[in-house]
């Protein structure tokens, strides 16, 4: 690609894997911000610390149209947003690259290949909803006949879908964080086991005083660094810096940025989670032990 880029990104992960994938570029890119939380804020300011290969960060609500407009090389972060699917539909991109948005980049490689509905896995969408995946799909297809389409993911695609979407003329790129892991400041955490926090009691799928007897119960034999989730909401975080061993670290930014920096073994404790993928990858190399919990 010889244009400027744009990166269209509306999370602190999506944000980190804009750096990545300019990273493995070889190129600065311009990036639209949603305001999505104040996690965005402190992330793209840490990451312009660390010397991110961004020519420079724009503040958004809404769909960035003028910007989207001048550049027509996008990098997206979540290819299953409403937004994108309409911005994608009127305005045409030229380029696409569809960065992570956590393990849904697997369901939108699956999504683009036909096996399954053009939206996130157990979504629901309405009529309107569902018209304009079509579109975006149809678009993102006309471009793969161009092969102006790339998956770039940090998580594992498996052989099988790589082949079917080169066959499909979309181009799949995994990365391991070569960009994070190079500018990540040492890091000495106050304990050797860290506790990673959930979103899933703010997304309904905990009830939340399971969720808290759950962290009680990891501390109990052992106190732990308490990582927050950034939907965690504030009155469970609150309940669970009251909690005998717990140390909550509350940073602003996602996990990933945060542990790049170990350089000593800790033990990390998580409910199911897509870090899980992300982390192995951060942490090896220092003897680091993951561990995925369930609730009991």
């Amino acid at each position: 690609m010889t244009d400027a880029v744009l990166a269209w990104v509306e999370s602190p992960f999506q944000l980190l894997s804009a750096a990545e994938w300019a990273h493995a570029a070889g190129r600065r890119i311009s990036v639209a911000m949603r305001l999505s939380g104040p996690q965005m804020e402190t992330t793209a300011a840490e990451l312009l610390r660390r010397g991110a290969p961004f020519s420079e960060i724009t503040p958004w609500v809404g769909i960035p149209w003028g910007l989207l407009a001048g550049d027509r090389d996008w990098a997206i972060g979540d290819g299953f947003s409403g937004q994108f699917r309409l911005a994608a539909s009127v305005l045409r991109p030229r380029r696409v690259a569809l960065l992570d948005d956590g393990a849904n980049t697997v369901a939108l490689a699956d999504a683009l290949l036909d096996r399954t509905p053009f939206r996130r896995p157990r979504r629901h969408e309405g009529g309107v909803s569902r018209l304009l995946g079509e579109l975006a799909k149809h678009r993102l297809h006309a471009l793969a006949d161009r092969e102006s389409v790339e998956l770039f993911t940090v998580f594992p695609l498996g052989a099988q879908r790589i082949d079917a979407l080169a066959a499909r003329g979309m181009s799949a790129r995994r990365h391991d964080f070569a960009w994070t892991r190079s500018a990540a400041d040492p890091l000495e955490l106050p304990g050797d086991r860290v506790l990673l926090g959930s979103s899933l009691p703010a997304d309904g799928r905990v009830p939340v005083p399971d969720y808290l007897a759950w962290v009680s119960r990891q501390a109990r034999d052992e106190p732990v660094v308490y990582l927050p989730h950034r939907r965690e909401r504030r009155e469970v975080l609150d309940e669970v810096k009251r909690m005998p061993g717990v140390t909550v670290l509350e940073t602003g930014l996602p996990v990933e940025l945060v542990l790049a920096g170990i350089r000593r073994p800790i033990e990390l404790v998580s409910l199911q989670t897509s870090a899980a993928t992300t982390l192995e990858l951060l942490l090896g190399g220092t003897g680091s032990v993951i561990r995925q919990s369930v609730l009991t």
